[in-house]
């Protein structure tokens, strides 16, 4: 074994020499600090020394009995480490690191502290071996380029125990499949591998001057090939700086670099570019990098090569470990593509000990065990750690139950009839503890046990049924349920009876869903209807009287519940409606006075200065302003409240130093208004003019601008835009036409984009003229045909949910629900049949998946549909809007109506109309139309 001592010595220090240096530099460190008794004394440095012994081990006796207390603590392990570290307490160390070890994966600086320290201490082979054992545990915790290579070395300076050279190139071998195609780290690995190569290369050679035998010749081609494969396979790999490894290459073979060598090279090297980009994004990223890696994650999966997919989640997740979306995504992709036992494995194993608390993982886990057929013992030992693992909702804990017995279900052959086996005991006593959990610990931690509709029972007595052929252990359950708070939800009562209907008799049946009457409180009328069906095919004519005089009974009294939750409802909308009148009154009142104190405190303001300015015995301006001149104060108010209202501005005010005379030379001058090109009231017509709205409120010269985007539906007579009392533009105005035709034109445009935002153009109407042009026309009425399904998938199309609903039901229309780009908002309406088909919709979807969405169904109910409309005459002719008009919240910024004109209400003074036009005297005009929802969407959606 002379060759491997030689190669010891070239690759790795030898320990006892680095022993010997440690203790040597101990030595050294030990006689300066003697030499230091000049200005400290031996007496105070054992003091010094002792002292801080006491406050660590004080500090180290806290830490662990906080570890007693919280196990789990992960900081207060690794302070513990580093104290017992930093004091030299080898045993107390080793023990603390194997406790963090069990419950933790360890980071990669921990596994390699631990290691060093290990093999600093190695002594003889048998704790080589432990060391060994070591490494093999620090490899499974994360992918580490460092770990392994550290591996690889320190088996090198053993080559001389068993094993030998074939050892060391196991692991090699095992460290270049862990980590030899990573980007920036994996060459490390090839290089060292290579040179371990070139020395056994070196020490199989025949001395220099010798004539080699034929088996040394053999040795050496042997190695010489060793060598050329390494070469070879590096090559073939995309690597950081691999241009280096091919003219090392080019260098060291004889015969030049094969051509299928050069090729392999090439495609590894454009290979290689394409990742550059992603790599060069890690090196310049903060950690931990996660954004920078799902891209990375996302474009090895669309290249597709599993081992650099692996590599990368690896990668990955050394960085992010505690990130569940990751650790689902890795696992999932085990699950479907690598499918290898012992990857899959390892992989659910280390995300359950990084991510605990998610119940996604441990719930995988089980079903990788059971896909890989794992023993009985392993899969029960992983659920009860699952059920240590602290689930942060208390439906975590039904589903893995729910996994649980869904495996213990498919481990029963019910094919052997009544003789079941153990493990339907099994099964049956797993489901009892199930409920046991529930209840008590689970209810105990969140005051509720995660199963209201108590799933785990109805799949029980589901089993019961349909297995086991045990009715009376079902109806037993079902009891149960019912006595939980289910007994008033009309599919749970549903759900049992079908359950007696597959499986029990008429009598059980009848009298389901005659207790189903008698409680049910959501839907009461379908219950009703399913009995009325059910004794027409199986009852006697006594039984149809009995379900007639019940369901009867039943309907009168909900309905005379619902007339007195609805009158109890209108009456607390009335005072909320007094209450928030009341509250403008106030406010307005508060207002005036505020602006009468103001004036006041001005006017006494003016005053003071006029007697300051002119003298007191002077004829003062401001005197002249309040009456007591020729331009009374009456006219000036007049003409101030025609500038603010028909402008939405005032006169700029007059200045300090004007001259008495000045102000009554104005005062005598004729009158200008703010924007001498407003045309007067009378002049304006609404069937000539639109209302544009939705503009920007930075838009430059919104005149000018409305000219041009209009100017093409006819001859413009008049633009007026609205402004703010500062001069700011409100982002609406109206344009006037001299050819009404043109209107038609302009309305066209309606929707079109404008800088950025779609511009609404509408009829310019005075609703104050014309009531009918405010009614609602549509219904707002419970559609008891139609359903309203909600948390669909926004790439759902009406042919999916077709096919969805089409099994409850004829289906006369769907509809989806887009916003006003046409994309799905999620939400859809179907119209069926009848209403028994709707209600058989709502029973059988509600809840149910699509997608891994879940669906939200009931009977379509629009909400009630208030709508006023107090705007004063001079709003639709772009006036100033009412300072009166304000909220719930106040004053609003615009004081804009952001409702459709169509949507606007108004309550006429002598009568109301609901779906219908009110007449002038008052009568609703019955003769109108009844839209539906479906015309109000397509109203909106213009369709």
């Amino acid at each position: 074994m002379a060759a491997t001592g030689n190669e010891e010595q070239t690759l790795l220090p030898d320990i006892e020499e680095e022993t010997e240096g440690m203790e040597r530099e101990m030595e050294s460190n030990d006689e300066e600090e003697e030499g230091m008794g000049v200005e400290n004394s031996e007496e105070e440095d054992e003091e010094d020394t002792s002292e801080d012994e006491r406050e660590n081990e004080a500090e180290i006796q806290r830490l662990e009995e906080q570890l007693s207390i919280n196990a789990f603590d992960y900081n207060c392990h690794v302070d513990l480490i580093k104290l017992l570290r930093q004091e030299g307490k080898l045993h107390r160390l080793r023990k603390a690191r194997q406790k963090m070890s069990e419950l933790f994966p360890l980071t990669e600086e921990i596994w390699l502290d631990w290691l060093k320290d290990e093999i600093r201490i190695t002594e003889d082979d048998s704790d080589r071996e432990k060391v060994y054992e070591l490494f093999e545990r620090a490899v499974k915790d994360y992918i580490c380029p460092e770990i392994w290579l550290e591996f690889v070395q320190y088996s090198i300076g053993g080559m001389g125990a068993q094993g030998g050279i074939e050892r060391v190139r196991s692991i090699f071998e095992r460290a270049l499949t862990a980590v030899g195609l990573h980007m920036t780290k994996g060459a490390s690995i090839w290089e060292a591998y290579r040179e371990f190569e070139i020395v056994i290369l070196s020490t199989v050679q025949p001395p220099p001057g010798s004539v080699a035998s034929q088996e040394q010749q053999e040795l050496v081609n042997g190695q010489l090939e060793r060598i050329h494969t390494l070469f070879r396979r590096q090559l073939a790999v995309p690597l950081m700086d691999m241009d280096g490894t091919y003219a090392e290459y080019s260098d060291w073979a004889d015969d030049g670099v094969p051509e299928m060598v050069t090729h392999q090279y090439r495609r590894a090297l454009q290979q290689m570019e394409k990742c550059k980009p992603y790599e060069e994004t890690l090196l310049v990223s903060e950690p931990p990098k996660l954004g920078e890696y799902q891209a990375y994650i996302d474009f090895e999966l669309k290249e597709g090569d599993p081992a650099r997919v692996q590599i990368i989640f690896e990668r990955a997740l050394a960085e992010n470990c505690l990130v569940p979306d990751l650790w689902i995504k890795y696992t999932t992709y085990l699950d479907r593509q690598l499918k290898i036992k012992d990857v899959v494995i390892s992989a659910h194993e280390r995300a359950v000990r990084n991510c605990p608390w998610t119940m996604c993982l441990w719930k995988s886990y089980l079903l990788a065990l059971e896909r890989h057929g794992a023993d009985h013992q392993t899969v029960t030992d992983v659920f009860e750690k699952a059920l240590n693992a602290g689930f942060i909702q208390a439906t975590d804990y039904v589903e893995m139950w729910q996994a649980k017995l869904d495996y213990l279900r498919r481990r029963v052959d019910f094919s052997k009839g009544k003789t079941f086996p153990l493990e339907l005991d099994e099964l049956r006593a797993a489901f009892g503890r199930s409920l046991d959990y529930l209840k008590q610990d689970v209810e105990e931690r969140f005051s509720e046990s995660g199963d209201l509709s108590c799933s785990l029972m109805q799949i029980w007595a589901r089993i019961e049924a349909l297995h086991c052929k045990n009715m009376q252990k079902a109806r037993e359950l079902w009891d149960s349920i019912m006595t939980k708070g289910n007994a008033k939800y009309a599919n749970m009562w549903l759900e049992y009876y079908n359950l007696e209907r597959s499986y029990g008799d008429a009598t059980h049946c009848r009298k389901a869903l005659h207790r189903a009457v008698q409680c049910t409180s959501d839907y009461p009328e379908h219950v009703c209807d399913v009995l009325l069906n059910f004794e027409r095919v199986e009852g006697s004519l006594e039984d149809w009287d009995a379900a007639v005089q019940k369901t009867e009974s039943k309907l009168n009294r909900v309905n005379e519940q619902r007339a007195r939750v609805a009158e109890k409802e209108a009456h607390l909308a009335r005072q909320e409606e007094e209450k928030f009148e009341q509250r403008r009154r106030a406010k307005a009142d508060k207002k005036v006075q505020k602006k009468t104190q103001k004036a006041n405190r001005a006017g006494d303001k003016r005053k003071a200065e006029d007697e300051e300015e002119w003298g007191e015995d002077a004829e003062l301006p401001s005197k002249r302003l309040r009456g007591e001149d020729d331009f009374g104060s009456a006219a000036i108010e007049e003409h101030m409240e025609t500038e603010s209202g028909l402008f939405g501005r005032r006169a700029p005010p007059q200045r300090k130093s004007e001259p008495p005379g000045f102000r009554k030379n104005q005062q005598k001058a004729p009158e200008a208004p703010c924007q001498p090109e407003e045309m007067p009231r009378e002049q304006r017509k609404d069937e000539n003019s639109v209302f544009v709205s939705n503009l920007s409120f930075n838009m430059e010269e919104p005149e000018g601008r409305l000219r041009t985007l209009f100017q093409g539906c006819g001859t413009i007579q008049q633009v007026r835009p609205v402004f703010t009392a500062k001069g700011g533009f409100r982002g609406y105005g109206y344009v006037q036409f001299e050819d009404p035709l043109s209107v038609a034109e302009a309305l066209k445009l309606d929707r079109q984009d404008v800088d950025g935002r779609p511009m609404y153009v509408s009829p310019c109407v005075d609703k104050s003229k014309n009531p009918e042009f405010k009614v609602f026309k549509y219904k707002t009425a419970m559609e008891k045909h139609k359903i309203f399904i909600s948390g669909l998938p926004y790439s759902c199309t009406a042919e999916t949910l077709e096919n969805l609903c089409k099994e409850h039901g004829t289906i006369k229309a769907i509809r989806i629900v887009t916003n006003r780009s046409g994309k799905s908002k999620g939400l859809a309406y179907v119209e069926f049949e009848n209403e028994t088909q709707a209600s058989h919709a709502v029973l059988k979807m509600d809840g149910s998946m699509l997608e891994n969405f879940t669906l939200s169904v009931a009977i379509s109910n629009p909400p009630g549909r208030k709508m006023k409309d107090d705007v004063a005459p001079g709003r639709s002719l772009g006036g100033a809007v009412p300072r009166q008009l304000h909220g719930t919240r106040g004053k609003g910024r615009t004081q804009l109506s952001l409702l459709p004109r169509s949507l606007h209400r108004q309550t006429p003074a002598d009568g109301k109309a609901e779906n219908g036009s009110v007449s002038s005297h008052g009568e609703s005009k019955t003769t109108a139309k009844s839209l539906s929802n479906e015309d109000f969407a397509r109203m909106l959606l213009q369709k």
